[in-house]
């Protein structure tokens, strides 16, 4: 992948309007598209983006039977249980959507947490149409990313050995929180068309400024897309970045 990509802060001014803003660029980005593929993010800020594009008008305008939604990272928990991404997200958006159950490709959780691992890199592999990424061919059409307070992204937590993960699409993290977790890793994350941090609160001001001083500490700035880098945050989480448009 390449080291050089364009990073850009788009402000808004709170998290209503940040979802808002983020419905609008899925669709403009999806509307065309023959089909594409979204990573999904768990989370506070994208539930907000996930009722809103399950209501009028942006439910009729999103191509739902043109897209397959997937999922950044999991904790290893079952679909119902009430920390699962997968749940989030069925609950905000898609029993609410006119999205083919076959379109959605949930995690599994099924076996160990690396066969879990094993199994959802097959998943990909199967949808890419192929066993090896290759530049210029995008996995996603779509990423979305969360941003926590100590700089991971998906499960790409500080100092786990996942960070270190060339090969492989699909790990399973099983240290640095209290829950195991499955996540992409970088190479699939960075194989994406558009990449969007949803970030907001207060509590994110700090790592925001970091991750545009450009700390190379955080997980989050190895995220090095093939293509758009779009960091969309709210006033509270801007700071004093406000007025600086690239991160």
């Amino acid at each position: 992948m390449t080291n050089q990509v364009e990073r850009r802060l788009d402000v808004q001014r709170d998290p209503a309007a940040l979802a808002k803003r983020v419905a609008g660029w899925m669709i403009a980005i999806l509307k065309d598209r023959k089909h594409s593929r979204v990573s999904l993010s768990g989370g506070s800020t994208p539930r907000a983006l996930y009722e809103l594009l399950a209501s009028e008008p942006f439910a009729d305008q999103m191509p739902w039977r043109r897209v397959s939604l997937f999922w950044g990272d999991e904790r290893f928990v079952g679909h119902d249980h009430p920390d699962s991404n997968y749940r989030m997200a069925r609950i905000a958006m898609l029993d609410k959507v006119p999205i083919p159950s076959e379109n959605v490709c949930p995690v599994p959780i099924a076996g160990s947490p690396e066969e879990a691992a094993q199994q959802y890199e097959r998943t990909l592999k199967k949808a890419y149409g192929a066993e090896t990424l290759a530049p210029g061919r995008p996995l996603f059409d779509i990423m979305l990313l969360g941003l926590g307070a100590d700089g991971h992204t998906a499960s790409l937590l500080p100092g786990q050995p996942i960070l270190a993960e060339h090969q492989r699409w699909v790990c399973a993290v099983t240290q640095g929180r209290p829950e195991t977790r499955i996540s992409l890793t970088y190479p699939a994350i960075n194989s994406s068309r558009h990449v969007a941090f949803l970030v907001a609160g207060h509590e994110k001001t700090d790592i925001l400024r970091r991750l545009k001083a450009g700390d190379r500490n955080l997980p989050a700035a190895g995220v090095k897309p093939e293509g758009e880098l779009v960091c969309f945050a709210d006033i509270a989480a801007a700071g004093n970045l406000h007025d600086q448009r690239t991160v």
